[in-house]
């Protein structure tokens, strides 16, 4: 595909290493920042052009006449909006994407259409990133969660522990360890090298281990990777802006929140518009504030300033003075390995987060959602089987039957209402929604192959 990526920043620069190390794209970015494109410039195989992208003249310049899609994600809303404004206008751009952080904007979706504003798909990191961290909240040993199928499948990324009855254990001796439920490890890495997934592969301490299980079978399988903690009940996040005051809201009715903001006009406005959450004004790096305000008895600390210094501070000082867990925003990729060797629990990346709503519009096929999981190395996939057994390489067939690339595992199929674990003789059906694992993204290609509709297959 012909793509146009407007912003040079952490989700525009993201987006086009996702796209550039996969063959036969060819990525276009566009910036105000001539350094921010010398810097991409000589890491990826990707053409620059250095201009404001909402300007027509930028646009052509950057190949708008001829593009697949732009994605506009630039740090300005309107920014975002006017280039997808011209580029429908102007080239007729088929697939137009825009970052749009403003709630305002969001809760007017009947101004994004062709004939108004011609945004087709509405990326919002901050949304993003919000519901994972609750998602994050309500499963407290996952380092990882993904939904499928409107949450009715989940994936789970946890570490496996000593405490744990599949310590030392083939993947087989699942069955026997939870004869009613049934899950499907899709995949386990160890010292960051992937381990395949089959039955007599042992699971030892310190593993991390993804597994596909129905919503309400997922905690008697994590119950057999580690001893689980007790739910949270006491969370303190740091800083006020778009994403903690949005947490906050969507927290305070289940869990005591209390929430640090170092500006004291955004406190009294979260103050007002928050019904149960405690917010206090000042700054979460603070010793004798956190002492102050119980830190010791917290379940979980937040910290989700736009700083990435402040946040790994605040978070280290507070895992420090007894906070049960803490997880803090991270931008800099380079600051995720630091975290990993320290206190922190776990790191939260936006971008990486949102790399994934943006490849789910990208991706050839019926893709329902893609996730980018270990920085971007490996991907969650739900594909839509289509077609049928004269036309298609996958319906009709057994699992073990399929050609699939090497590290993919398809781990669960949505079938209407079902949520079906996958098994080496489990047939796809058309308009099976099939979920899978790749610990090589590289190989999305081949997937997207296997799972095309044609003729003369057969």
């Amino acid at each position: 595909m012909k793509v146009i990526v407007l912003g040079a920043g952490q989700v525009g620069s993201s987006v086009a290493t996702a796209l550039a190390t996969e063959t036969d794209n060819s990525v276009t970015v566009v910036d105000t920042d001539a350094e921010a494109l010398n810097w991409l410039q000589e890491r990826l195989d990707i053409r620059t052009v250095t201009g404001l992208g909402s300007q027509p003249s930028v646009l052509q310049e950057a190949g708008a006449a001829d593009a697949d899609i732009l994605i506009a994600v630039t740090s300005s809303d309107e920014t975002n909006m006017l280039a997808c404004q011209i580029a429908w206008t102007l080239f007729h751009t088929p697939t137009k994407v825009a970052r749009i952080r403003v709630t305002d904007y969001q809760d007017h979706p009947a101004l994004f259409d062709n004939a108004a504003i011609p945004v087709d798909f509405i990326i919002s990191p901050e949304r993003l990133i919000k519901d994972y961290i609750a998602r994050l909240i309500k499963y407290p040993d996952a380092l990882q969660v993904r939904e499928f199928g409107d949450g009715r499948l989940l994936l789970i990324g946890m570490e496996v522990d000593r405490g744990g009855p599949m310590v030392g254990e083939p993947i087989h001796r699942l069955r026997e360890l939870l004869p009613d439920t049934e899950a499907r490890v899709a995949a386990i890495y160890r010292h960051d090298t992937s381990i395949p997934p089959e039955g007599d592969a042992s699971l030892l301490a310190g593993d991390e281990v993804f597994f596909l299980a129905k919503k309400s079978d997922i905690r008697r399988v994590m119950s057999v990777m580690r001893p689980l903690d007790k739910p949270y009940k006491r969370i303190m996040i740091a800083g006020g802006g778009n994403i903690g005051g949005a947490l906050a809201a969507k927290l305070e009715d289940d869990y005591q929140v209390k929430l640090i903001s170092h500006n004291l006009r955004r406190a009294r406005e979260l103050s007002a518009s928050l019904d149960r959450s405690i917010v206090l004004s000042g700054n979460a790096s603070d010793t004798e504030l956190l002492e102050e305000e119980n830190i010791e008895d917290m379940d979980v600390f937040l910290a989700l300033t736009n700083d990435d210094e402040d946040n790994i501070l605040a978070a280290m000082l507070a895992k420090r003075l007894g906070a049960r867990r803490a997880m803090c925003i991270v931008n800099r990729t380079e600051y995720v390995d630091l975290i990993e060797m320290g206190s922190i629990d776990i790191a939260l990346s936006p971008h990486q987060i949102t790399i994934g709503e943006v490849l789910t519009h990208l991706r050839r096929g019926d893709v329902v959602s893609v996730y980018s999981l270990r920085r971007g190395a490996a991907e969650a996939i739900e594909i839509i089987a289509r077609g049928d057994e004269g036309t298609s390489r996958v319906v009709g067939r057994r699992i073990d039957a399929l050609d699939l690339p090497r590290g993919t595992t398809i781990g669960a199929i949505l079938r209407d209402d079902e949520v079906l674990i996958a098994h080496h003789d489990t047939v796809i059906k058309a308009d099976d929604h099939v979920v899978l694992f790749l610990t090589d993204k590289r190989r999305i290609g081949e997937i997207e192959q296997l799972f095309s509709v044609g003729f003369g297959f057969f």
